[in-house]
Parts: C-alpha cells; structure tokens; sequence
C-alpha cells in the first residue's frame, strides 16, 4: 500500500513538471504568445514616487530652524 501511495505521488509529480515545463515552453518561447495577443505589455509607463509629497520639512531642515520658522511650521500644521 505505501509503495502505491508513493508511486502514484511520483506519478503526479511528473505530469506536473511536463506542465510547467510546457507553460516555461509557452512563456520563454521567442514567439511569446502573451505579448503578441496584448496581455502583457513591455515599456509600461513606471509609477512616479514623490520623495516629499507633503511638502513637510524632514529632520535635517527642522533642526536648522529658528524659533520664528517652527512657530510658522506649527501654525501650518494645526490651521491656525
């Protein structure tokens, strides 16, 4: 019974990377058939990531205030 169990798990195994090679096949292949059907498009425009979307001074710039420009900064903040 176990050498059943464990032929029949080596049988799957296989079938499964005769698929996976065969999807590897179809992906890899120089004629790829998602890119010419439009699935998938090479040169997409990438995300633009804003360093400071919030215009809020960091650290460095904090500590380079005088008392004035923070009392300015904590008025901005609250909405006063």
């Amino acid at each position: 019974m176990n050498e059943e169990i464990e032929t029949e798990i080596l049988n799957i195994l296989m079938k499964m990377a005769k698929r996976l090679e065969h999807i590897e096949d179809i992906v890899f292949n120089q004629d790829n058939v998602l890119l010419k059907a439009g699935l998938v498009r090479a040169g997409t425009p990438a995300p633009k990531v804003e360093q400071n979307p919030t215009n809020m001074p960091d650290g460095d710039m904090i500590s380079k205030m005088d008392w004035d420009q923070l009392n300015n900064l904590a008025k901005k903040i609250t909405g006063e």
